[in-house]
């Protein structure tokens, strides 16, 4: 049977080793997280735990046999779920976006079950190989597939109370092919808006596009990067 300190240093390992990776997610911004990681790699851990040792009082029993990878198999392809919340497709622009987080949740669910079952080397040597691929190989990606380094964007600050209201329905009527927006609170009380945009969009439409928000109530400044 294993001792509580065991499963202590397991569960901990497994959010240890699934917070480094959601550290990653979480500075881009996506909705699965630092806590999403940790929770699935905590959560895959204990599965994988229970599967082990949780049946250990019946496997005394005739014609008891229990198959501890039964359990492991079920999460792997239960993690679907959560996977398929962070795809999201933009009808607008006709592209999928999120996959890349989907596949790390797939991926931290493993390493909570090698964690789990005690695979301290495969989880640690996993989770630096996942940082690689996720953090380090990005800009390399980037170069290698053409992409611009920084994304086009607009960024406005709003001090009205209605005035993002006002911002979307702007932006709505320019029909720029934007990806994201990002709401920050900022020190002073106002609200800065980050308007990022996934197909290369030229300086004249941003221009555009900062001209029109600018004469808008409660907008109090208005930038744009090409």
């Amino acid at each position: 049977m294993i001792s509580p300190l065991d499963i202590f240093l397991r569960l901990a390992g497994a959010a240890l080793l699934s917070g480094f990776i959601g550290i990653n997610r979480g500075r881009l911004e996506w909705t699965a997280g630092l806590r999403t990681h940790m929770l699935v790699g905590v959560g895959a851990a204990l599965a994988i735990i229970v599967s082990a040792f949780g049946f250990g009082d019946v496997l005394n029993n005739d014609h008891v046999v229990l198959d501890p990878s039964r359990i492991a198999a079920q999460v792997i392809s239960g993690i679907g779920f959560l996977g398929a919340g962070t795809i999201l497709f933009v009808e607008r622009d006709q592209i999928v976006r999120g996959l890349t987080t989907a596949a790390s949740l797939w991926a931290v669910a493993s390493v909570g079950l090698a964690a789990g079952a005690g695979l301290f080397w495969g989880a640690t040597i996993a989770t630096g190989l996942i940082w690689i691929i996720l953090a380090m190989l990005k800009p390399l990606e980037r170069k290698l597939t053409g992409r611009a380094s920084r994304r086009p964007r607009v960024v406005v600050t709003l001090s009205g109370v209605n005035a993002l209201a006002a911002c979307e329905t702007v932006l709505a009527e320019q029909h720029l092919p934007f990806t994201k927006t990002v709401l920050r609170r900022q020190p002073d009380g106002d609200d800065r808006v980050t308007i990022l945009f996934a197909k290369p969009v030229r300086r004249e439409q941003l221009a555009t596009l900062a001209d029109a928000m600018r004469g808008v109530e409660g907008i109090k400044a208005v930038s744009y990067e090409g």
